[in-house]
């Protein structure tokens, strides 16, 4: 399969040598990263796109001085919603009986049902599903990036709260989650490179029951 092709070939990308990645090529992974399933199809999360060089040399010191995100050609920065709330839920429904020309009040009992769960929750319950959602599309991103031989480095490793002051996050109702710096390895100074994958042997990660 070319996608287990892919997966060998990638790596957490330590070392990246600046080369722009063409646009057609980041249009395919932010597609890839659209087009992921999420949890009743609200896609409750959003993805910003920066090439900024003097945006992302102030987010590096953020992301613990990772230099992946000044060498990166476009950095990607996964951020969910904070919250639910009826507005969110009923912009997403709404959007999808009109793509799909359906009567409006198609979805009325599914969504109040999802509201009468979501509603009630406290926000930090919210966010923490929100942002499972955003990683679902966020390992579509890694993986489609593998297809298309694009270098990616996923990153848990930064201040979230630092890195939403930066970006304003809270004043769009969203939080920071994952970063993916996008580029090309530096094969010449990447001390990873070259080492073999190693991963969890199948009959140890995989539990079969007959």
């Amino acid at each position: 399969m070319q996608l287990i092709e892919a997966l060998n070939w990638r790596y957490a990308t330590k070392k990246m040598n600046g080369q722009p990645v063409p646009q057609e090529q980041v249009d395919k992974i932010l597609t890839a990263a659209r087009l992921a399933p999420t949890s009743s199809g609200l896609q409750p999360f959003k993805v910003i796109v920066i090439t900024n060089p003097e945006l992302k040399a102030k987010i590096q010191p953020i992301a613990y001085g990772q230099t992946q995100i000044s060498e990166s050609s476009h950095l990607l920065v996964f951020a969910a919603w904070d919250n639910y709330s009826d507005e969110r839920i009923n912009e997403i429904f709404n959007h999808t009986v009109a793509e799909r020309g359906l009567p409006e009040n198609t979805f009325d009992d599914y969504k109040n049902r999802l509201k009468s769960l979501y509603l009630t929750r406290p926000a930090s319950v919210n966010f923490e599903h929100a942002a499972r959602q955003a990683y679902i599309a966020f390992g579509v991103a890694i993986a489609a990036a593998a297809e298309l031989k694009v270098d990616a480095t996923p990153m848990e490793g930064f201040d979230n709260a630092a890195l939403d002051e930066l970006l304003q996050l809270p004043q769009q109702g969203l939080k920071s989650v994952t970063l993916l710096p996008l580029g090309y390895r530096d094969s010449e100074n990447d001390w990873l490179v070259n080492q073999k994958k190693v991963r969890i042997p199948s009959d140890e990660l995989f539990l079969k029951i007959a």
